[in-house]
């Protein structure tokens, strides 16, 4: 009993020996291989941190539309008699595009004023029946109303004319017809649209806090994805007085010429403006920058000795750094970085603090302040 206890004793003995071995054995392996690794050159690419002119920028989207637009109707019912214009015509202000069958509109004018001259001869031989004392002042007086009553019956008959025409109020390019002759107008049918398209303005929003960066005549500039590549160059002209409570933006409207009418009212266009003066700013690329949330990283790459072959031993050292705004494909730098120094810009991710690299500029990421993508 005692002999059958020993034996397995020993052989928990054994066994409990044999895990703690394979344990140690492990270990010790995986520190050997985690110091190769650690030893093992991380290929990265590079890029010197340069002091660059920097412009600050607000950017946002916005609205086009035209410094004077208009949906135009008729104030009056009618059949269409005549159209004078066509779809897409340029016309003055105070052309004539459309008139209302006049049916006996011009008959009541005659009518009117056939009045209004009788009582305008009345009222003159009065005068001299007057002058004479042949008449009373109450006869004179009466002869007078009834011809400013009369006068006044024939403005309102030309005035309901009038409602039967519709005019250009400005000058402008038409857009597309949508009545025909012939066809029953009801009172604010819409004819035709008429916008005036040089200048022409953008409508955007910027949050409350950027509302000191925006002036009066600063430069904006637009682009609309009708026109990949082409920059159009405008001012701020107009704030507005008041921000919008619900969402905290302040509208801003910007002034371009658009001699050519490439705009068109109802377009949608990315918008950037200057703000603030020129400024020199540390930059490098945004590749550079790890984001994390206790503070944003980069790698910065310098010699240390040499290693077994006499070679400079290149390492790069984590670091924090306080980021300003970004342009493009940049970032400037407020602390943390000096001009001159090295940053990886690629390869970061199998780096850590102290890792040994060579550097690979063969390929390196964009590093535009303006980048203009291959499919825009």
């Amino acid at each position: 009993m005692v002999k059958r206890m020993l034996i397995m004793l020993l052989a928990v003995i054994i066994v409990i020996g044999g895990v703690v071995g394979w344990h140690i054995f492990i270990g010790i392996m995986t520190k050997k291989f985690m110091a190769s690794f650690g030893n093992q050159l991380q290929t990265v690419s590079t890029a010197t941190a340069g002091n660059a002119p920097w412009q600050g920028t607000l950017q946002a989207n916005g609205t086009l539309r035209a410094v004077r637009g208009a949906d135009l109707s008729v104030e009056a019912a009618g059949i269409v008699d005549t159209i004078n214009f066509e779809s897409g015509a340029d016309v003055p202000a105070g052309s004539t595009l459309l008139r209302l069958k006049p049916n006996d509109d011009p008959a009541k004018l005659q009518q009117l004023q056939a009045a209004a001259e009788l009582d305008a001869i009345t009222y003159r031989r009065d005068q001299e029946q007057f002058a004479a004392q042949a008449v009373s002042q109450a006869t004179l007086d009466t002869d007078l109303a009834n011809l400013k009553s009369a006068r006044a019956q024939v403005a309102a008959q030309q005035a309901l004319i009038e409602e039967k025409t519709l005019k250009a109020p400005f000058s402008g390019r038409l857009g597309i017809r949508q009545v025909d002759q012939g066809q029953y107008l009801a009172s604010g049918t819409a004819v035709v649209t008429l916008q005036a398209l040089d200048p022409i303005v953008i409508d955007f929003y910027v949050p409350q806090q950027s509302l000191a960066k925006v002036t009066l005549g600063a430069l904006v500039n637009a682009t609309v994805d009708t026109y990949p590549g082409t920059i159009f160059k405008g001012t701020i002209s107009s704030v507005n007085s008041k921000v919008d409570s619900a969402s905290r933006n302040i509208q801003v409207r910007a002034s371009f010429h658009n001699a050519d009418h490439q705009l068109v009212p109802g377009m949608y266009a990315n918008v950037e403006i200057d703000s603030g003066a020129a400024r020199q700013e540390i930059t490098i690329p945004q590749t550079a920058i790890t984001y994390n949330p206790y503070g944003d990283t980069i790698f910065v790459v310098a010699q240390n000795g040499n290693d077994e072959h006499g070679k400079p031993k290149m390492v790069a050292t984590q670091r924090f750094v306080t980021l300003s705004e970004t342009r493009g494909d940049q970032v400037s730098i407020k602390t943390g970085l000096k001009v001159g120094e090295v940053v990886v810009i690629a390869g970061q991710m199998k780096l850590h603090n102290g890792s040994a690299v060579v550097i690979d500029n063969h390929l390196l990421p964009p590093n535009q302040a303006n980048p203009t993508p291959p499919n825009s």
